[in-house]
Parts: structure tokens; C-alpha cells; sequence
């Protein structure tokens, strides 16, 4: 998996590499969205007119030199105006990117803009947010529209276009693309918690405090050492950590898998690293509750170091933010697994904790994994907990269809769960919770 340092990797590969995840993710067409980035001699490498997005290679990218002389073996985008637009408003800024994901066009035709406060780590992420006025696709009127807005807000880093899509830009394209995949993750989160009932917003106080709780200094240790079976955790959590943001059920921004390896040591997920790029090496080990020295662990380290010393049955957890779980999260209706069997017996009755307990009191949700094998933080994530990360793994692949099902259910008319009934013989038949 190739890492995204600009030091490193050239304009055309970063490119390629990121229309790739935004198309593989379902946040652009075949022939939708474009992606630019600004280089050091003001040289402006974009992605081409009516090629594939699945398939494009570095070849592809085009080359608008700051004369205006093009040089690539396509027509840059037909969007190329707006883009320029940005650069010119924003000169720190050094990537831009544009696209039609289903949630945020949602809001688009609707006209309204995401409120970010839906998450706790999305307003930092994303910041404030416009609404550009329609215009012509393509057109330097457009451009002027997107760039005015830009303009008037100086703290604007991603604007709603209506009946569009999306602009965003960022100091460079990991920065740029991880506003873009949070901002979707609001909106879709927003959805679900629409269909399900209310959506439930924190307060700006709230994610000060949230902030702040997690801004923790934790005790450390050197001469760490990587036996084999240390190193055999650190790839296992890689793989699935990749496999999660292929599935949709991580972004960039969020998700966090730690696995127990001795004792109470386990191995956990850093903060700060995009998770798509994530390397055995970025892995961080906790040692009789310390650190690794010279690694930011994941801000979640306290909540799960008071599962593993409370549960030595659980040997794995999984933290995240996939978005039908988090339309119950954010909306307060009640995750109901009695949908299917599996459901019920993979997760029995999932309990909701009211926002701010992981950090207040971890020890009460380490409490409540004794009984259940998931719990939903409200505003926050979804927390899965089992023996083999595989085992969890598909635990929360399970969470999340069910979740599915029922927002689609939803509209359909009254949901009809297992009865008490059904799920005592189901208690028995499988030894659930025996």
C-alpha cells in the first residue's frame, strides 16, 4: 500500500492513488469529480477529461504549466476553471477536490449544508462549510461563484455546490481528501439519522470537552522489543484495518483496532495516520500500561486498556464509525438486532451509552462488555469487542448490515423483530450469553 508522502510521491501518482479510493469507496462516477494539486513551481497537475476514474493511471494526469502551456496526453478537466479559481484565492492551499458523493449531492439538490457537530472529530476535520450558488459546469462563471465564496470566508477549506456537489481544498491532498471523506461521512450519517428519526447534534462546548478529555499524556517506555509473534499482530491489525476502509466501515480520520499480546499488553492503532496508509511499523505497543516511546497511540488507549484488564476473555476491539450505526448513534432510536437470527446471536441486545461516558468513565463500558459483545457510543462510534480480530471483525461487518437493513426497512412500514420467545430458544440452541 503505497503512502502518501508528498516528499516522496509525485503529483500524478498522489493523484491517481486518491481518485482510485474515491471511486473504489462509491464517491464518484466513471466520469465524475476531478482532483488537482498545485506543485512547488505553480504548475497545476489535474486529473483528464471523460477518461475513466477506475482506471487511471499516472500517463493520464495532465500538466497545466503556471504559463498556461497543457501538457499531458488528454484535455485537463472541463472543471479545471474553479480549480484555478481556488488557487488563486487560497495560494496556501495546494490541492483541491471535486465530486458528486451521493450524500453530500443529497444535500446539494436539497440546498442545505452538513452540520458537522453530527461527530466529535468532524468539525476540526472539516472546519466551517459554504454554499456556492448554481452556474454553468465547466464555466469560469462557476469558478468565479466557488472562489467569491472562498473569499468572503476566509475559514471556508470546502463549499456545497448547489445542485452539484462538493469543492474542497486542502495544504496538500491527504488534507484535502480527508475533509472530503468526513464531510460525506456527516452527510450520510445525517441520512440514516433522518430515516430513523431525529438526528442529535453536540454542542460546540460538548466537543471542547470531548477534546480536551482526550488530550491525555500517557507514561512511556524504551528499548521496546518485536518478537515474532508481537510482529504477526502488528500486520494481522494492518490487513484488517485496510480491509475496514474497503469496506466502508473506516475512513482516514477514524477507526481504531487494538489486539491483546501478553497479558494485559496489547498492540493499538496510532492516532494521526491515515488509515488507508497504515504500516506494521506505525503499530503502537502498550506495555504495563505505557507507551511505546516515540508513537501517539489512539486517543480511545484508556477505554481499551480498562477492557483488557477487566475482560481477560476479550482479546480483541474494534472502535469505529461506519455510517448505518452511526445514523442509531446520532439519532437516539434503538438499535434493534432482532432482525435475523445471526444478528441476535452475533451481538445479542447492543446497549447505547450517552456521549462523553468512554472518556468520563471507561470503566463502565468495560463493565457493560462483560454481558454484550457491542455497545453504541452515542455521537461517537460503535465499540465491538471478541476473542480472534476476525471474529470481532465480522461482528461489526454483521452490526453494520443489520443497521443497514433496518434503515432501509424503515420506510417500508412497521418493523416486526424476533420475539422474547424466539430468542430464548435461540439463547439455548446456540449457548448465547449461558
Amino acid at each position: 500500500m503505497k503512502q502518501l508522502d508528498t516528499t516522496l510521491m509525485h503529483p500524478a501518482e498522489q493523484l491517481t492513488v486518491i481518485i482510485s479510493r474515491i471511486y473504489r469507496s462509491g464517491m464518484t462516477t466513471t466520469s465524475g469529480g476531478n482532483l488537482s494539486i498545485m506543485d512547488e513551481n505553480g504548475d497545476i497537475w489535474i486529473t483528464p477529461s471523460a477518461i475513466d476514474k477506475g482506471s487511471l493511471t499516472a500517463k493520464d494526469i495532465v500538466r497545466i504549466k503556471a504559463d498556461g502551456t497543457i501538457a499531458g496526453l488528454h484535455k485537463p478537466s472541463s472543471e479545471y476553471p474553479f480549480h484555478k479559481a481556488i488557487y488563486n484565492m487560497r495560494p496556501q492551499m495546494k490541492a483541491v477536490i471535486h465530486a458528486h458523493p451521493p450524500a453530500l449531492v443529497s444535500f446539494s439538490i436539497a440546498h442545505q449544508i452538513p452540520n458537522t457537530n453530527i461527530i466529535p472529530q468532524a468539525k476540526k476535520v472539516c472546519g466551517a462549510v459554504g454554499f456556492a450558488p448554481y452556474d454553468l459546469p465547466g464555466s469560469r462563471q462557476l469558478g468565479d461563484k466557488i472562489a467569491a465564496e472562498f473569499e468572503a470566508h476566509p475559514d471556508y477549506k470546502a463549499v456545497i455546490m448547489e445542485n452539484h456537489g462538493v469543492a474542497l481544498c486542502g495544504e496538500d491532498m491527504m488534507d484535502a481528501y480527508q475533509r472530503f471523506e468526513t464531510l460525506e461521512l456527516c452527510a450520510r450519517t445525517i441520512l440514516n439519522a433522518h430515516t430513523l428519526g431525529e438526528p442529535v447534534y453536540l454542542s460546540d462546548t460538548q466537543i471542547e470537552q470531548f477534546e480536551q478529555a482526550l488530550e491525555v499524556a500517557h507514561p512511556r517506555f524504551m528499548g521496546a522489543t518485536y518478537p515474532s509473534d508481537e510482529r504477526a499482530i502488528r500486520t494481522e491489525i494492518c490487513r484488517m484495518v485496510r480491509r475496514s476502509c474497503d469496506q466502508g466501515l473506516m475512513i482516514s480520520t477514524y477507526g481504531t483496532i487494538s489486539v491483546r499480546w501478553r497479558g494485559n499488553d496489547f498492540l493499538i492503532t496510532p492516532a494521526g495516520i491515515p488509515r488507508f496508509d497504515m504500516e506494521p511499523e506505525h503499530i503502537v505497543q502498550v506495555k504495563n500500561g505505557m507507551v511505546e516511546a516515540g508513537k501517539n497511540p489512539s486517543r480511545s488507549i484508556a477505554l481499551h486498556q480498562a477492557i483488557y484488564q477487566s475482560n481477560p476473555n476479550i482479546n480483541s476491539i474494534i472502535l469505529t464509525q461506519s455510517p448505518n450505526l452511526m445514523g442509531f448513534c446520532t439519532s437516539g432510536v434503538k438499535f434493534d438486532v432482532r432482525t435475523i437470527p445471526e444478528s441476535w446471536i452475533f451481538l445479542q441486545d447492543v446497549p447505547q451509552v450517552p456521549f462523553g461516558i468512554q472518556f468520563e468513565n471507561p470503566q463502565a463500558i468495560s463493565d457493560m462488555v462483560k454481558k454484550v459483545p457491542a455497545a453504541l457510543l452515542s455521537n461517537d462510534s460503535v465499540l465491538v469487542t471478541g476473542d480472534k480480530l476476525l471474529q470481532t471483525f465480522d461482528k461489526l461487518e454483521v452490526a453494520e448490515f443489520s443497521a443497514k437493513s433496518l434503515i432501509m426497512a424503515t420506510p417500508i412500514g412497521k418493523l416486526h423483530p424476533i420475539n422474547d420467545t424466539q430468542v430464548e430458544e435461540l439463547r439455548v440452541s446456540f449457548n448465547v450469553g449461558l
